[in-house]
This record gives structure tokens, C-alpha cells and sequence, in this order.
């Protein structure tokens, strides 16, 4: 997957508007665009979005600080990226938002049990302290697997707009 100097700079970008958009929301807990971002970029750039996605993360390590929190974040975005990898290229135009906003949606009701092994390797739980922190945070992820869902609203506008600039660059 080699880049071209664009690339490089559009990903890096792009990776950067994932974590401010992270910042600005942060207000909101466990509301946010990251999984929208993530599905938007993978169906347009593929396997390249991995680029603006683990830019995010390293930013997130870099300015928030490399703790036992940010473990899961080395996978969490992977998982959401491979979904999207595997749905059809060529859904028809009016189901495309129902399977990317419940994409989405699955990704943020399921956060709290994706990042449970890490904590539970992390911190030494057993298997039954690792369901207890999962269904500790069930109301949590309920918060977010909604938003994500109405966030996802999102994602064929900012698809689109990536596309059109996209091809306005190829054009230039």
C-alpha cells in the first residue's frame, strides 16, 4: 500500500479531524463521530482508511497518554474497520445508511465487551470479574450504541464528500 505525498497529507488530516472531533464531543459522554468516521473512510479510501484511523490512535496515545485505557484502542477500530471491509461494495443507494448507522450502532453497544479482554488481561480479572465490568458498563454502552446510531446519519454525506474531493484532487 504504498502513498503518494497526498495521501500521506490527506490521511493525516483526516486522522486529525477524527481526534478533534473526538475533543469537541467529549462534553458528551461516550457520544461521538469516531465510529462514523472510521465506516465513512473505510468505505472510501479501504484498506488505506487504516492510515487516518491509527493516526487517530496515535494521536490519541500521544496526547492523552499511553495507559491501560488506550490498549483496546490498538484493535477496537480495527474490529469496526474489517466489518465494514467484508459488507457488499454495491449495496443499493436507500439501504446503505440502515447497514452503516447499524453498523455503527452494533460497534458502540458491544465497545464495553470488545474492551473487556484487554482490561481483563490488564488488570487480572477472572472471567466472571470480566462479564461483571461488562455488564457494569452495559448503561454506558447503550449511550453510545444510540448515538452512534443517530450519528450515523453522518456517514453518506461525509462518504460523498470524500468521494467528490477525492476526485477533484485526481482531476487537478
Amino acid at each position: 500500500m504504498k502513498l503518494t505525498i497526498r495521501e500521506i497529507t490527506v490521511f493525516g488530516m483526516l486522522g486529525g479531524i477524527m481526534y478533534a472531533s473526538k475533543l469537541i464531543m467529549e462534553l458528551i459522554p461516550n457520544v461521538h463521530l469516531l465510529g462514523v468516521f472510521t465506516i465513512a473512510y473505510t468505505v472510501v479510501y479501504r484498506k488505506k482508511a487504516l492510515y487516518p484511523i491509527y493516526t487517530y490512535v496515535i494521536l490519541n496515545g500521544i496526547l492523552c497518554g499511553f495507559a491501560a485505557w488506550w490498549v483496546p484502542y490498538l484493535y477496537l477500530w480495527t474490529i469496526l474497520w474489517g466489518v465494514v471491509m467484508i459488507l457488499p461494495k454495491h449495496m443499493p443507494k436507500k439501504v446503505r445508511p440502515v447497514v452503516y448507522m447499524s453498523v455503527c450502532a452494533a460497534h458502540g453497544f458491544l465497545f464495553g465487551t470488545l474492551y473487556a479482554p484487554a482490561q481483563a488481561l490488564l488488570f487480572g480479572l477472572s472471567f466472571n470479574g470480566m462479564i461483571a465490568w461488562i455488564i457494569a458498563g452495559l448503561p454506558w454502552d447503550a449511550i453510545h450504541g444510540v448515538s452512534n446510531f443517530f450519528c450515523g446519519i453522518l456517514i453518506v454525506p461525509i462518504i460523498t464528500v470524500l468521494r467528490y474531493a477525492q476526485q477533484r484532487m485526481s482531476g487537478s
